[in-house]
């Protein structure tokens, strides 16, 4: 019988116990005896969030279709129970055997955003696995990295014995009959992490050598062993229909982000836009096989007992057979009861008709997004969506019965203006007058709502923004403040409401984002500091983290609003993510002339992803 790492004392002290017990439906458990593997799975966050990642489900549900494998999971103990672990010095447990992690062959810790480095070095202390890599025997779990974060390993570099580069489907299995050989050969930690680092898309930290010029720019980042690679190329799965899905993905016992079945029904995007990191890291676009994605979805509703379906993609409006699957799914779901959620899509006359199908009288807010309050700006981030795109969409969803609209953009992009910002109020109002013109007065249904939401600019690694400069904290908030007063001076200012992001938190984000290897001894003295949970505003501290920076002589500007030359060495410069520098170069400098780019389905624009001769860049060649 199974025991719990924690007794019934402790459950009834920590807020949602049900985050720590583990038995959920469709969790796996094996028998011990009978396996050669195990494997924790963790999501360097809490349970609610780590539970509705698709990432995880995913790998969960490979490992356990292996027979030599059990893949268990793990996530951040919520500060009540940290407390108490460290007080108790209760060692960190996975969820399905309750067994310390520390007890597992490997530790796959999946990097979504920067701001859970931290955690990383949480779940590490609590296992009471070394926090330096360069510390561990085979008394200790492989830690391995991976998720769009380890597109740039490159700050927390130390703490991880190795990362794997892309998508996890393709290497794994290669890695655990090698990691099974070397044991049963008794080779050495080193000798097992030198021949993974030959295998495709695997990168071992401790095997390249980092050297600096005098302004603190990369000189050089070379292997310092014979036979491994000097660039790693990402691992990328072709075939994606034919490939792991879970037909079971796990229910758990408490709500979550999200309670409902996902689907996802393509990898990648073909729109190109500028700032986005995904679109990039996950070219080509490919998709999956409707008649799979029907079966796959009626057996994972009977399986959860979900009453909700989504469709999962960057941008579903450009997945070829959406009306298809859509009137499935509608067709079906009917006669369930089952609710259907139509995230990413365009506002177009058959999305809206979609989404008045599958929602209820009352109808909820749809969402747009232009990112920049000015087509000038819009070119230069190649949006894709021109401001009579907007306007029709909205005059289409006020005919079909909305009067409640989300607006997203971003402040501090690249070359933007006064006007620009001024843009963003000027756009809101105009979408709230066509709401009056469009609706007559007596088929209102009360006044309508434009709900304006300012994020701020990040440059990300392997997007044509790479090489932008980032605003100051206080710039943000000037940007901000000036958005919030040009709202204020709108006809329809009353029906508009404004939400800004933190500026600390981007700042702090901007700097691990394009971070090298000297910010990992920050990362672990904040963390020594009480750092943890960054990405929660509550347990954010932002003066915690810059006075670190200043003891360990970090220059923080060196990170965030620096210029960079365009033949600088990035500290990612050794990964190939499958689309080329020169082509990030050439998009960065028609961003500055302000010309935009076609998309793939409209024009091949020599990205470097049609290499992988999969998905849409197979379509390209065939027309």
């Amino acid at each position: 019988m199974r025991k719990l790492a924690l007794n019934d004392e402790i459950l009834l002290q920590v807020e949602k116990p049900a985050r720590y017990i583990g038995n959920e439906i469709n969790s796996v458990t094996k028998n011990k005896d009978s396996i050669a593997v195990r494997f924790a799975m963790c999501f360097p966050d809490v349970y609610e969030i780590g539970m509705s990642h698709l990432g995880i489900q995913i790998l969960y549900d490979m490992f356990n279709q292996f027979d030599d494998t059990w893949c268990e999971r793990v996530y951040s103990p919520w500060p009540d129970l940290d407390r108490i672990m460290r007080d108790k010095k209760i060692p960190l447990f996975a969820l399905e055997s309750q067994d310390p992690i520390k007890s597992f062959d490997f530790l796959g810790i999946t990097l979504q955003y920067e701001m859970c480095y931290t955690n990383i070095l949480q779940i590490l202390d609590l296992s009471q696995i070394p926090l330096l890599a360069t510390e561990r025997t085979w008394e200790d779990p492989i830690v391995i990295g991976g998720g769009p974060c380890s597109y740039n390993p490159e700050p927390i570099a130390d703490f991880f014995d190795m990362f794997y580069i892309g998508e996890g489907e393709t290497q794994y299995r290669n890695l655990l009959d090698l990691y099974k050989r070397c044991q049963k050969e008794g080779c050495s930690r080193e000798t097992f992490l030198i021949e993974a680092a030959k295998l495709p898309g695997m990168y071992v930290p401790r095997f390249y050598t980092v050297q600096y010029h005098a302004d603190g720019t990369i000189q050089s980042f070379m292997p310092n062993q014979k036979d491994i690679p000097t660039v790693i190329t990402k691992e990328l799965v072709t075939d994606l229909t034919n490939t792991y899905y879970p037909k079971k993905p796990i229910v758990p016992f408490i709500k979550c982000t999200q309670e409902r079945v996902v689907l996802e029904i393509q990898r990648g995007c073909i729109r190109g836009c500028r700032f986005c990191q995904a679109g990039q890291l996950y070219r080509p676009v490919r998709e999956r096989d409707v008649k799979m994605l029907a079966e796959y979805a009626l057996t994972m509703l009977d399986n959860t007992g979900y009453e909700e379906i989504t469709l999962s993609s960057l941008s579903s409006s450009d997945y070829s057979r959406l009306e298809e699957l859509v009137h499935f799914l509608i067709d079906q779901c009917r006669e369930r009861n089952v609710n259907i959620s139509l995230p990413s899509l365009r506002i177009d006359a058959f999305s809206l008709e979609a989404m008045k199908q599958v929602q209820d009288i009352k109808k909820s807010s749809l969402t747009f997004a232009p990112e920049a309050g000015s087509q000038r700006l819009r070119d230069v981030i190649n949006k894709g969506l021109t401001q009579e795109d907007i306007l029709k969409g909205a005059a289409l969803a006020f005919e079909g019965g909305w009067n409640r609209v989300k607006l997203y953009f971003m402040l501090g992009l690249p070359t933007e203006t006064d006007e620009d910002i001024k843009g963003i109020a000027e756009l809101s109002n105009e979408i709230a007058t066509v709401y009056y013109d469009t609706v007559p007065k007596e088929k209102r249904n009360g006044k309508v709502q434009i709900v304006a939401s300012t994020s701020f600019f990040i440059p990300k690694p392997f997007t044509p923004f790479q090489w932008a400069a980032q605003c100051t904290k206080e710039q943000f908030i000037e940007k901000a403040y000036a958005t919030r007063k040009a709202i204020v001076a709108q006809s329809h200012q009353k029906s508009i409401k404004y939400n800004w992001h933190e500026a600390d938190a981007s700042v702090m984000e901007g700097i691990l984002a394009r971070g090298d290897r000297r910010l990992c001894k920050p990362i672990i003295k904040a963390y020594q500091k009480g750092c943890m949970f960054d990405a929660w505003s509550e347990f954010y501290h932002h003066d915690l983290w810059i006075k670190t920076f200043e003891e360990c002589g970090i220059d923080i500007e060196f990170y965030t609003t620096r210029k960079r030359s365009l033949d600088e060495i990035f500290p990612w410069d050794f990964i190939d993510c499958g689309v080329s520098k020169e082509f990030l170069t050439k998009e960065w400098v028609k961003s500055q002339q302000q010309q935009t780019s076609q998309n793939c389905r409209q024009q091949c624009n020599a990205c470097g992803a049609a290499r992988f001769h999969c998905g849409v860049c197979l379509e390209a060649r065939t027309e």
